[in-house]
């Protein structure tokens, strides 16, 4: 194909796209320095001359108990407890003992975040150095979210970017690098779904792309797992033959195709490789340690620091014996896969109807229901669906709410713990505060489950993955053929 002449006024509308572009991204960044310093600011409250013989500060957990935000950071938390503070390295030494606690280096994270950690480790002596430490390494993955939501969703990107859940939680927990993973696979999409300079062609084939974000996934899922869960729309996406969707598939029928079943292969494949090369070391060094860290979580139980509807909800039924805790043991995971499949079928559905697989739509209803159901709803999950109320259009009602009951959650339930750790009487507002945002947040997950399938992308992201693609359109025109609008050409990736 002979790439068409590069007109003056397209040059001019490139550049100044172009401009528009850098400027989107610099506000961003800077939105992005802002709220991050003030989370760092608002965290490092808890720590600080003197130290203990531990390298413990004596402001911990508490800090100045009249400050706005909690001080509360699992980065300092952890400095004690998993062996993080004498430097071992994580899960090749060590696992768990009979009452649950582990020893040798164990986190009860997947192993890239047990490796962060100890990175972060490196050179600190007390909490605090290990929380500034990590917090460096932290930062640059919220600056690479944030330039990959502006070019994607330009101006949408400060609903991440300038909001409070990244002054709450950039540096509570190992949120960012989990995030950015998840992002980057959109990212990638996105980028390769771009038409090349004066052509259009897009930039990489669709298995090409779709394996890449599928190598991303996985790396997410060595971090926090949930990314992993995203792995199945997206090879339901290549199936389904990307943006050219059901015109594709029906060209591909006519051609004694239909399909692309090699395609969807290659994205599962890619995703279970990448996994077995990063889990199989530590298996191989230290088995008992990487298999700690998954005992870790099947151990834990829904209690009234995991903010989840089971505490705040079954366990009036049935009480908090062991009743309780078997029910939910149960209860948890079937309803988990219930609520992928519902997404799932939902998704078809919806490729049924309008020819494109809603696969980012469909992702963002499978980490509702993971949300909704599982026993651990800790508060920097916020970060984990925040993208997708950037990346789609979520109505603003429902965007308000969440991170309104966020706000109110974060605010309540690190005031709650040492009350209860005191044994003193805990407030009616504190109970309320938190018992009442949990239950917001399962309203709204539960609403989330059956409208992100069909909640459309923001643009410029809809124009290159196709998300409007009219059910009628013409089966012999492939997704190479389509000439997106010129200001999509222009904005953001050009």
């Amino acid at each position: 194909m002979s790439e068409r002449r590069t007109t003056p006024g397209r040059w001019s509308a490139q550049l100044s796209g172009r401009g528009e572009t850098a400027v989107i991204v610099l506000v961003s960044v800077l939105a992005t320095a802002a709220t991050m310093f003030w989370s760092f600011q608002a965290k490092l409250r808890c720590g600080g001359a003197p130290f203990d013989g531990f390298g413990r500060s004596d402001n911990w957990p508490v800090g100045d108990p009249d400050a706005l935000i909690p001080c509360y950071s699992d980065l300092m938390y952890l400095w004690l407890g998993r062996d993080i503070n004498t430097h071992v390295f994580p899960y090749i030494h060590g696992g768990i003992a009979s009452d649950g606690t582990l020893f040798g280096g164990v986190v009860e994270y997947p192993v890239l975040s047990g490796v962060l950690m100890f990175f972060g480790a490196i050179g600190a002596d007390t909490d605090t150095d290990f929380f500034i430490h990590s917090a460096l390494l932290l930062a640059p993955f919220g600056f690479a979210i944030t330039v990959m939501l502006a070019l994607m969703v330009r101006w949408w990107a400060l609903l991440w970017a300038a909001t409070p859940p990244l002054v709450l939680y950039s540096f509570h927990n190992w949120e960012l690098p989990v995030v950015a993973t998840a992002v980057g696979a959109v990212a990638v999409m996105a980028w390769g779904a771009s038409t090349r300079p004066g052509t259009d062609r897009r930039r990489l084939p669709l298995r090409t792309c779709a394996v890449i974000a599928a190598v991303l996934l996985a790396v997410g899922f060595c971090l926090k797992l949930y990314p992993g869960i995203f792995v199945l729309p997206l090879a339901a996406y290549v199936l389904t033959c990307g943006a050219g969707g059901a015109r594709t598939v029906a060209r591909r029928r006519d051609a004694g195709g239909g399909l692309d079943w090699t395609g969807a292969g290659w994205v599962a494949g890619a995703a279970v490789v990448t996994v077995a090369a990063i889990q199989l070391p530590f298996m191989l060094l230290g088995f008992d340690g990487w298999k700690a860290a998954l005992s870790f979580q099947g151990r834990r139980r829904a209690d009234v620091d995991t903010n989840s509807i089971w505490y705040w909800g079954l366990r009036y039924v049935t009480g908090t014996g062991d009743s309780y805790h078997s029910v939910v043991s149960v209860l948890s995971p079937l309803l988990i896969l219930a609520s992928f499949a519902v997404a799932m079928y939902l998704g078809w559905r919806r490729f049924e109807r309008v020819g494109v697989f809603p696969w980012i739509g469909v992702s963002g209803a499978m980490l509702a229901g993971f949300m909704l159901f599982h026993k651990v709803h800790s508060p920097q999950y916020t970060l984990w669906i925040l993208p997708f109320f950037v990346l789609m259009k979520v109505r603003w009602p429902v965007i308000l709410t969440y991170l309104l009951a966020d706000l109110a959650l974060d605010l309540t339930i690190f005031r709650l713990f040492p009350i209860r750790d005191a044994g003193d009487p805990l407030p009616w507002w504190i109970v309320t505060g938190v018992a009442g945002s949990v239950w917001v947040h399962a309203v709204l997950l539960a609403y989330l489950i059956v409208t992100f399938v069909r909640t459309p992308l923001r643009e410029p992201l809809s124009t290159r993955l196709g998300a409007r693609a009219p059910r009628d359109a013409d089966p012999s025109r492939d997704e190479t053929s389509r000439r997106p609008p010129r200001d999509a050409m222009t904005k953001g990736w050009s």
